[in-house]
């Protein structure tokens, strides 16, 4: 259905918020807006939605956006895979590529918790790879 946003995050948690805090812990230096799009994907489908994240971050300060190029402001802010990242056994849907896997990996943000990604997809989103 053209226009429906598949929920890929709880309800109860604010895509934009959970949105700009991916956004805010950026570990590349700059990287392009299809790119910080990919990742955003991973937390709402829903164009509007997308530019929502994108705006508010910038209103934040958190990256500058010119030029089809994201660049986060603070360096230093990301995630910790000791401890912003749970890691749980069972049977998921990786939320980036969709894959079954039985091992998922889900970011703790202060705005709710984005996941489950496989391994491989987790640096992926993170900006590990």
């Amino acid at each position: 259905m053209l226009g429906v946003e598949t929920p890929i995050v709880s309800e109860t948690r604010d895509p934009v918020e959970l949105g700009v805090e991916l956004l805010a812990h950026l570990e590349h230096g700059e990287l392009s807006v299809a790119d910080a799009l990919d990742r955003i994907e991973t937390v709402t489908t829903n164009p509007q939605v997308q530019r929502e994240i994108l705006d508010t971050a910038v209103m934040r300060g958190l990256i500058e956006r010119e030029n089809g190029v994201v660049r986060p402001r603070s360096q230093g802010s990301y995630v910790n895979f000791d401890s912003d990242v749970a890691v749980r056994e069972g049977d998921f849907s990786c939320q980036r590529c969709g894959a079954a896997i039985s091992t998922g990996h889900f970011v703790q943000f202060d705005g709710g918790e984005l996941g489950p990604f496989g391994s491989t997809c987790i640096r992926k989103v993170l900006g590990r790879e």
